[in-house]
């Protein structure tokens, strides 16, 4: 979906470009919210994802002049924060245990009712207590939509465990639902 920087935005981007503070802080305000949810979903901890999302917008301010506006403003960002946590978690060496590859298991299935009546807040707290790994894995492929060779790539780690720690990350989700459902 291609979405065209709105008049307000395209000035925003503007006074960041030449380093108005004023502009830099509107244009924080503006998006920090929405991109602290995405590092949310990718530290184990607020203060992890506080850092990152502080991290991000130092990129972000220092990038803005290759910001050619073909594509969403917002999206560019997005991609930014999503880097900087994988950069992070691999700075932290959270991804240093390898599991066996193994079968991807279908568990969308058996879970779906029981995700229906789950607040969008619980949902986000059961992918936070996932391993490191697991929840990197998983927000990329699940919530990113990357595939599994990318996510191979960016993690520096193989293929067959990208699949291994999404079914596996799964399969914890799946369990932990099923304890909320089951009265």
């Amino acid at each position: 979906m291609h979405v065209k920087s709105t008049s307000e935005e395209h000035d925003l981007i503007q006074g960041c470009k030449v380093q108005d503070r004023r502009s830099q802080e509107a244009l924080y305000q503006r998006y920090a919210p929405k991109l602290y949810a995405v590092c949310l979903r990718y530290m184990g901890t607020e203060p992890d994802a506080q850092d990152v999302l502080q991290e991000a917008f130092i990129k972000i301010f220092r990038a803005l002049p290759a910001f050619r506006g073909d594509g969403s403003f917002e999206g560019w960002m997005r991609r930014i924060v999503v880097n900087t946590a994988i950069e992070q978690i691999r700075k932290k060496h959270v991804l240093t245990t390898l599991i066996a590859e193994q079968q991807e298991e279908n568990l969308e299935s058996e879970t779906a009712s029981a995700i229906d009546q789950l607040s969008e807040q619980e949902l986000l707290r059961m992918i936070q207590s996932l391993p490191p790994g697991y929840r990197s894995v998983f927000n990329l492929y699940v919530v990113e939509g990357y595939a599994h060779k990318e996510i191979a790539s960016m993690l520096e780690i193989t293929e067959g465990t990208s699949k291994s720690q999404l079914a596996r990350a799964r399969a914890m989700l799946q369990e932990k639902i099923k304890s909320i459902s089951t009265p």
